[in-house]
């Protein structure tokens, strides 16, 4: 029986590094908080981009020159995050950062970091319309899986939590956990990301877990606005919540939210919940829709 996993999500405030050693000092500060009341510990979409400013020179800078910058010292930066997981011994995912494929083209990546470094990588597949048309950002690799000590768990990164056949992919090749590390800036697009996360752990009977970037920063031409809470959801059935939430944070507000989550739970809610919805799923593709007629 595996066992529960202790989870640590950062309602992520953007702030103002000055340099990529800055950022590293304040990461390790954060982390330093929330490691003794967690296992892993999850940060937003984008949450390093707080650096892009700082790293095109400070002052009034556009999107183009943020994101080069960002995607010039990301070996540098996926270096500092994999060694503040060295030194406080936890299992991170840092958000995402932008970085060039070998093709030349600029892809989002997730770092899923164990505490002796080593790192696996889930990529972005879809894309926002700011990350496809203002930013270049190209789709990423399919949906993987990750094997952590409590069993295995996926990423699907914001946009991606949005489409079911990206979780279910993840989800029938064993994730009991999907992490949805996030970055909205307008209200309607976090309810995305929460409608999204709290539906697929509904279909799935899994868990899914939100972090998003929080507060204003008019430094930052792409971290201008950000909205939103950290949650957790999992199924809606007996033995869970009447509306599958297990934990959320304050709406917009820096600070750390933690929940304990038993994969046994799951396991007894698939084999005897009210629903089976885990099992229901359509094996295959419908029939064509046949033309209904009124009589």
């Amino acid at each position: 029986m595996r066992a529960a996993l202790r989870l640590g999500l950062l309602q992520y405030g953007v702030g103002r590094p000055a340099s990529v050693a800055a950022f590293g000092r304040a990461l390790e500060a954060r982390l330093e908080e929330g490691r003794t009341r967690a296992d892993l510990l999850v940060l937003p979409e984008y949450a390093c981009v707080e650096l892009g400013a700082a790293l095109a020179g400070g002052g009034a800078v556009d999107e183009a020159a943020e994101l080069a910058a960002m995607v010039a010292a990301s070996p540098e930066i996926l270096a500092t995050m994999r060694a503040a997981a060295r030194r406080l011994g936890v299992w991170l995912l840092p958000g995402t950062l932008p970085m060039r494929r070998t093709d030349g083209c600029v892809i989002n990546r997730a770092p899923l970091i164990a505490p002796d470094g080593r790192l696996a990588m889930q990529d972005k597949r879809a894309m926002t319309r700011f990350e496809a048309e203002r930013w270049g950002v190209t789709q990423g690799a399919d949906p993987g899986v990750f094997d952590t000590p409590w069993g295995r768990i996926g990423i699907s990164v914001c946009y991606d939590v949005e489409f079911p056949k990206h979780v279910r992919t993840q989800v029938e090749a064993g994730a009991w956990l999907i992490l949805a590390p996030s970055c909205t800036d307008t209200m309607h697009g976090f309810h995305r990301v929460r409608i999204a996360a709290a539906a697929r752990a509904m279909e799935n009977q899994c868990y899914v877990a939100i972090t998003p970037t929080v507060g204003v920063a008019p430094w930052s031409a792409a971290l201008d606005v950000n909205r939103g809470h950290a949650a957790v959801f999992g199924p809606v059935d007996r033995g869970f919540p009447e509306d599958g939430v297990l934990a959320r944070g304050a709406l917009d507000q820096d600070e750390w939210v933690f929940c304990t989550l038993d994969p046994a739970r799951l396991a007894a809610v698939r084999e005897d919940g009210q629903v089976r919805n885990h099992r229901d799923w359509p094996a295959g593709p419908f029939a064509a829709p046949i033309s209904a007629s009124f009589s």
